[in-house]
């Protein structure tokens, strides 16, 4: 799944969706399943849309599901309205809300280039991230940082993105809102700045501030450079958050490459309590499509 037909879509129906006062029933309960996962996968939605066409409604079936938590890129372009509604049905749930997207740019250097323009942007919005993360009790948000600025020595671009995320750092900790700075693959989306997990962990060991830490998308890593396991390992002081797609296709666990049973294992073996994003599509369609999604999860999470 693209990630900026991922932010357009989810920020396109956050305008556009309103939620209703009251939720209609679920349209269907699994027969089978139910019981919470070992690990909090959280899906999005629009991921059960044919079981539960209601934002709401796709919250419930998720916890009837036996998930425990739930990501929203595009939560920042809902109104204020919508996510107090959903922030409170996520609270009588027992859901715990991941990372939704504070900064995400693919055509300019925000964070490399060090200009004026580009930091009081940022900044901006951090800043705007943050009354949002209040709101829907989020701990975590998303951080792209960017493109490359051809136009200076590498050296130079990554001293101007650490600057910058430190005087975000700050405006994040009066809250206590973590930013996940997170590494894109080259293929989906050429000339950003941060693209590999090692040059994350650089970075977020020099802003050295708790509010700043990586997101470890597998799916990205696994086309960036692989080596998902001895990669997080080292990475482990700086990773706050994962994000889960199989490769290729970036669909649900089982559709691809990567052996995700072994992944979540190694995760829950180190005792990793945090938030796994589901951030993929469906490789089915329809029921029967969302069915399978849940059922790849049941088998990946059987480690």
């Amino acid at each position: 799944m693209d990630r900026r037909r991922f932010l357009t879509t989810t920020t396109t129906a956050a305008a556009a969706a309103a939620l209703p006062a009251a939720t209609s029933a679920v349209a269907h309960r699994a027969p089978r399943g139910g019981d919470p996962f070992r690990m909090k996968y959280a899906p999005h939605f629009g991921m059960f849309e044919h079981h539960a066409p209601d934002l709401l409604d796709q919250l419930q079936f998720a916890h009837d599901e036996g998930f425990r938590a739930w990501e929203d890129n595009g939560m920042a372009g809902r109104s204020t309205e919508e996510q107090e509604r959903i922030a409170k049905k996520m609270a009588q749930l027992g859901i715990e809300m991941g990372v939704f997207v504070a900064h995400a740019d693919f055509g300019a250097p925000t964070f490399a280039s060090g200009k004026r323009e580009h930091q009081e942007r940022v900044l901006a919005e951090i800043t705007a991230a943050v009354e949002v993360g209040k709101r829907v009790h989020a701990k975590w948000c998303t951080v792209v940082p960017g493109t490359i600025d051809p136009r200076q020595e590498p050296g130079f671009q990554t001293a101007n993105c650490i600057d910058l995320l430190r005087r975000c750092a700050d405006v994040c900790a009066k809250s206590g809102l973590v930013m996940v700075l997170e590494p894109l693959n080259f293929r989906d989306h050429p000339s950003l700045f941060l693209t590999k997990i090692a040059q994350g962990y650089q970075i977020c060991r020099a802003v050295a501030h708790p509010c700043c830490k990586l997101l470890d998308d597998l799916y990205h890593q696994q086309v960036q450079e692989g080596n998902l396991i001895p990669n997080l390992d080292r990475a482990w002081d700086e990773i706050a958050y994962f994000q889960i797609g199989d490769n290729p296709g970036r669909n649900e666990p089982g559709t691809g490459e990567v052996n995700y049973r072994n992944v979540f294992g190694h995760l829950h073996r180190k005792g990793f309590a945090g938030v796994l994003g589901m951030e993929h599509g469906n490789a089915g369609d329809g029921h029967e499509g969302e069915r399978a999604l849940i059922d790849a999860y049941r088998a990946a999470d059987s480690f």
